[in-house]
């Protein structure tokens, strides 16, 4: 199969919390046998081993009105809306979340941007007929109106978006506010097929007009995240994430509270914009490998999901997957649908409350035998059932029924 993927960007240098996950995935489509194509929304072309790169068409243009954009931000004290988890209520219409700035970038890559993809991805099509299917992988699809039903009627390819992003990323959920409004002005009916990474986000995309939907949990590719020797288990409780978005409570619960209650466990954290963390260190970025090693530097790993996807059920994230495949000891906030790819008290440990984890960071730290066999537990279930082999080959049982 050949498949040609739009994604949202190949550059790891960039805040793109998922693109780690794509190349996962692009590169478990090569391992189960899938030819890749892969051209990025925003920044350069990177080429693999795994996928031959098409340059981005706009790329220029799109980093020049990026920083138009945010000087417009600066200029006009643009402020995001106000997040679900940090909302006194949730009286404010969804609808008006997309702020003047969102609304200008989206007119401008309507008219400006789309025809590009336009005449960029009929090239590829025309000169490489054998490709079986376009993917969209978490780009703004409100940007590309239009595009996906000129791909379909001139080439007659199934095309399919995939966002990795729900529940958060749609309408009722506000979208994030460090970054685009996909849903709003777009018309997803056009694509043949929709999939995501949430169960119980397929109801609300058939509510935006998506045709068909389908689900694809995150997954890891076990030889990323691996378990490695360290010299000794020097962390007792890390966390590593960015931004408190959609899950400032229990950032709180989980490290601010505890981290100052417990005087003699070394907390620490790998992140930006956390806001207050008590007593946790702030561990310095030196490379993406790097979290590997401070993962099994520490006694228990921290797994806060953020709000929007722990109350959908089954809405799935890297982070769980990503420790587990790590051998990692596990404690999570609560996680609707968690139970769907580990088991409670056996692979993780889910806390209700700061007593709650404060008791479990308490025994699990006396407890250096039970901390090892869930870690090796979580990392057998993912090798069995959540390796991004086996959502490769879901993603290509999903394009093969569309031919």
């Amino acid at each position: 199969m050949k498949l040609l993927i739009v994604c949202a960007s190949l550059d790891l240098t960039q805040p793109f919390s998922a693109t780690p996950a794509w190349w996962q995935l692009l590169k478990a489509l090569y391992e189960v046998g899938a030819e890749v194509i892969a051209t990025p929304y925003q920044g350069p072309a990177i080429e693999s081993l795994w996928w031959r790169a098409e340059p981005n068409p706009a790329q220029w243009q799109g980093d020049a009105f990026k920083t138009a954009r945010d000087l417009y931000r600066k200029i006009a004290g643009e402020t995001p809306p106000v997040q679900l988890d940090e909302a006194q209520t949730d009286d404010v219409p969804a609808q008006n979340a997309e702020s003047a700035s969102d609304r200008l970038v989206r007119q401008f890559a309507q008219t400006t941007v789309a025809p590009l993809w336009q005449r960029h991805l009929d090239r590829i099509l025309t000169q490489q007929p054998d490709i079986d299917a376009v993917i969209f992988l978490t780009v703004p699809l409100n940007h590309l109106v239009g595009v996906p039903q000129a791909i379909i009627d001139k080439h007659h390819k199934p095309v399919i978006y995939y966002d990795g992003d729900v529940p958060a990323s749609l309408p009722n959920m506000r979208g994030f506010a460090t970054g685009f409004r996909i849903y709003q002005g777009a018309n997803p009916a056009e694509y043949t097929g929709f999939i995501s990474n949430s169960l119980g986000g397929e109801q609300y995309l058939r509510e935006l007009g998506a045709r068909d939907v389908h689900t694809i949990f995150y997954g890891v590719d076990p030889d990323v995240f691996s378990p490695i020797d360290v010299p000794a288990q020097d962390l007792d409780v890390l966390f590593y994430g960015h931004g408190r978005e959609y899950r400032s409570n229990w950032i709180d619960a989980l490290i601010t509270q505890p981290s100052q209650a417990l005087p003699d466990a070394r907390f620490a954290v790998r992140g930006t914009k956390l806001g207050d963390l008590g007593r946790a260190e702030k561990l310095p970025y030196l490379s993406f490998s790097k979290l590997r090693e401070y993962a099994c530097r520490s006694k228990i790993n921290l797994c806060i999901t953020r709000r929007a996807h722990a109350s959908v059920y089954g809405s799935s994230s890297s982070r769980p997957f990503e420790l587990s495949s790590m051998g990692a000891c596990i404690v999570a906030n609560p996680y609707e649908g968690l139970d769907l790819w580990f088991e409670p008290e056996k692979e993780i440990i889910v806390v209700n409350s700061t007593e709650e984890a404060i008791d479990r960071y308490c025994h699990l730290l006396g407890h250096e035998a039970e901390r090892r066999r869930m870690g090796e537990a979580a990392r057998a279930r993912v090798l069995g059932e959540h390796t991004m082999r086996h959502r490769a080959r879901q993603l290509i049982d999903i394009v093969r029924g569309y031919l």
